[in-house]
C-alpha cells in the first residue's frame, strides 16, 4: 500500500465517523429527514408536545405493528426508520381526535364537515387495490390522521393511531415544496 493510498484511507474513515456522527447527533437532538411527498422534503424537527395532540396539529408519529402496517412496510409505502416497527415516523396532519366521528366515502368528512383534499384513491402508484378504513368514531387514545398530498397513505387506509405514538409536533427547518 502507498502512502497516497493509506492517506485515502485515513480521510475515507474520518469523513464516514464524521457523517455517522453528524447523523447520531441529529437523530438525538430530534431532527429527521423527511424523503416522501406527503409534507416538504427536507429537514425537519420532531418539537415535543407538552399538550394532547389537537386538530390541525402536524406531528411525527411512529405507526404501531399492525396487520394494516406490515403490509405498508411490504408494498413499500413505509421507509425504514427507529420506529418500534422498523419504519420511520410518519408526518401527518391530526384532523380528529377521540371521540369525533370519521365518515369515509368519495371523501372523508369530520363529524359531518368535508375535509379538503381527502379524496380517496380506489389503487395505489402501482395498481394495487387499496380499501379505505370503515367509518367510525376515534376511539379514546387515538387520532386520525391527514395528508393533503394525493397518494398520501394515511388513516383514510389504515385507521386511527395511538396517541402513545407520538413524538411531537413538526417543525420544518430546511425544507422545499412538494
Amino acid at each position: 500500500m502507498t502512502e497516497q493510498q493509506r492517506r485515502s484511507g485515513v480521510v475515507l474513515v474520518v469523513a464516514t465517523a464524521a457523517a455517522v456522527l453528524v447523523m447520531t447527533a441529529a437523530h438525538f437532538g430530534g431532527y429527521r429527514i423527511n424523503l416522501t411527498p406527503s409534507e416538504p422534503l427536507g429537514l425537519w424537527r420532531i418539537v415535543p408536545l407538552v399538550r394532547p395532540a389537537a386538530v390541525n396539529d402536524l406531528i411525527f408519529i411512529c405507526p404501531p405493528e399492525t396487520a394494516e402496517m406490515r403490509e405498508a412496510k411490504a408494498r413499500g409505502y413505509l421507509r425504514f426508520g427507529l420506529c418500534p416497527a422498523g419504519v420511520a415516523p410518519l408526518i401527518k396532519t391530526v384532523i380528529a381526535r377521540a371521540g369525533q366521528y370519521v365518515e369515509i366515502g368519495a371523501s372523508v368528512r369530520v363529524d359531518g364537515r368535508e375535509v379538503s383534499s381527502s379524496g380517496l384513491a380506489p389503487r395505489d402508484g402501482k395498481g394495487r387495490p387499496l380499501a379505505p378504513f370503515p367509518s367510525g368514531t376515534v376511539p379514546p387514545g387515538h387520532v386520525f390522521l391527514h395528508s393533503s398530498f394525493p397518494g398520501s397513505y394515511d388513516s383514510r387506509y389504515f385507521g386511527p393511531l395511538p396517541v402513545s405514538g407520538i413524538l411531537g409536533r413538526a417543525q420544518e427547518v430546511l425544507t422545499y415544496a412538494r
